[in-house]
């Protein structure tokens, strides 16, 4: 028989009170209990109240074997009360973290979530990163916001200067077309009048035309810078599409190996609860053992002392037997020998 220490709640709803016992460990929750101990009631603000337990009692059983639970164990433990069973499991707990940090491993739940929460700081960090790079790259890609005025407002002039030219133009080609009228007539001294005014006409179309050359290239300088910055912002979104899709398949590899770790883990630690687990049932069973011979032993010795109690009871009725014997046996000599001494008188 397998005993346990383990409570037994007691009392109304939003007012728990509980009784820790000495039970089977085959019993029920609420069945039939070996002995009380003492008990536990969580909402006493008094710490000498709170927890109450007879000491001996309790030292007793777990002497003989007797297997605390978790709570009784920690309980046992604040009262003073040391025992093989919370050295045993804090040497398991040890060692399954020596285990785990020398795997790289997590152990418990406080460190996945503290790994997990510096996962997510580490990733948050990276996100700042590549926003800042893209906002970098948007930044250089753009041109400076007052050059465009600048060769728009040329581009303007250009042609404004260039309507001016025609309109001027067209009355100097009239001119022309009338020198050369005047040519075809004979009247010498009108030709080299229309002859400089065309001279005249012709310098300035070509001083008008250098003039709008070097505009012409600004104008087409600037498309171009236009078009270099429109193919690098293409080029920077491109890179940082492909970063993008990279980092995802990236965390999606992380996350197939997370989950391959987690499921191993979760399969290890399986494995190490049903070690523990048969583990406990043969220190339960090796317990139940030792109860038994110690129930054994008890009941031999009482065996034994109820013969020697016996034996002794049946040597002292032999020697009173024999004693009353001996006594009846004087008594009748000395009744014999008053006879005798009578009958000697008589005589």
């Amino acid at each position: 028989m397998a005993v346990k220490l383990r409570m037994t709640r007691i009392g109304r709803r939003h007012r728990p009170f509980f009784r820790i016992n000495a039970v089977d460990s085959r019993t029920p929750r609420d069945g039939r209990i070996l002995e009380k101990l003492g008990h536990y009631d969580p909402i006493e603000k008094d710490p000498a109240k709170q927890i109450v337990l007879n000491r001996q009692r309790t030292e007793y059983w777990l002497s003989k074997g007797a297997i605390p639970s978790d709570t009784v164990s920690q309980i046992l433990l604040r009262q003073g009360i040391k025992h093989k069973y919370a050295e045993d499991q804090a040497a398991r707990m040890a060692k399954a973290r020596a285990i785990a940090g020398a795997k790289g491993k997590l152990f418990n739940t406080a460190q996945k979530i503290a790994a997990q929460k510096q996962a997510e700081a580490t990733e948050e960090n990276a996100k700042a990163q590549v926003a800042e790079e893209k906002a970098k790259a948007e930044a250089q890609a753009q041109p400076e916001p007052e050059a465009k005025p600048e060769t728009e407002t040329a581009a303007e002039k250009v042609e404004v200067k260039t309507e001016v030219v025609e309109v001027k133009a067209e009355p100097q080609a009239e001119e022309k077309a009338a020198a050369k009228e005047a040519q075809a007539q004979p009247e010498p001294e009108a030709r080299p009048e229309t002859e400089t005014a065309a001279e005249k006409v012709e310098v300035k179309t070509e001083a008008v035309e250098e003039k709008a050359k070097p505009q012409a290239e600004e104008k087409a300088a600037a498309k171009e810078a236009e078009a270099r910055a429109d193919e690098e912002k293409a080029k920077v979104e491109a890179e940082a599409k492909a970063k993008a899709e990279a980092e995802e398949k990236a965390r999606a590899k992380e996350e197939k190996v997370e989950a391959k770790a987690k499921a191993k883990e979760e399969k290890a630690a399986a494995k190490e609860a049903r070690a523990e687990e048969k583990a406990a049932a043969k220190e339960a069973k090796a317990h139940e053992k030792t109860y038994k011979e110690a129930e054994a032993k008890v009941e031999k010795e009482k065996t034994k002392e109820e013969k020697a109690a016996v034996k002794e009871a049946r040597a002292e009725e032999k020697a009173a037997a024999k004693e009353a014997k001996v006594e009846e046996k004087a008594a009748a000599k000395e009744e014999n020998a008053a006879d005798k001494e009578a009958e000697a008188k008589e005589e």
